[in-house]
């Protein structure tokens, strides 16, 4: 499934598409998924940069651009762990932080 969100920046207008995977997980799957927050203000927002080119840039502005508009704060922006690239998942240190600081994570982007 593929989401799809229009987002305006200082620049003009940028379409934003996700892949949404549904039927397998990457990594390990959590004991239950939380339901989705009813609003994102107050919010914590992390980045996890997954070393693709650019994404952290892209992802830093759409995290930006969400906190501006919904009155969620950027919390934290890290990358995957020593020695992880776009094809390693990420340190166990990594996963457990996250979970500890930020309440909604934004991740992934391809090539």
């Amino acid at each position: 499934m593929i989401a799809r969100t229009l987002l305006y920046s200082g620049s003009g207008p940028m379409m934003i598409s996700a892949l949404l995977a549904t039927s397998a997980w990457i990594m390990r799957p959590p004991g239950s998924m939380p339901p989705a927050p009813p609003v994102l203000a107050g919010l914590r927002i992390g980045v996890l940069d997954n070393a693709k080119p650019n994404a952290r840039l892209l992802m830093e502005r759409v995290a930006s651009q969400l906190a501006v508009r919904t009155g969620a704060v950027v919390e934290l922006v890290t990358d995957k762990g020593p020695g992880a690239n776009a094809a390693t998942p990420c340190t166990g240190e990594t996963l457990d932080r996250i979970g500890k600081e930020v309440d909604l994570v934004l991740t992934g982007s391809a090539d």
